[in-house]
């Protein structure tokens, strides 16, 4: 089994849950609940890693909060 990291963000416009792993084309989807994200991005990633394997753009490292002044 292979893990993911997704970012995943509120739309303020919509309510929706919207998701995406960094650096995997395509790999993005979006769900009203957080569990409904999950499950659509699951299904994303599994139709895409048909093709095979993806060449990762980019390694997702974290998040840091940034403080200003």
């Amino acid at each position: 089994m292979k893990v993911y990291n997704a970012v995943i963000e509120r739309c303020p416009q919509t309510g929706l849950f919207v998701g995406y792993v960094p650096g995997f084309p395509g790999a993005h989807a979006q769900g009203r609940t957080l569990d409904e994200l999950h499950r659509n991005l699951a299904e994303v990633i599994t139709m895409l890693l048909e093709d095979g394997e993806p060449k990762m753009e980019y390694e997702f490292i974290g998040v840091h909060q940034v403080a200003v002044a």
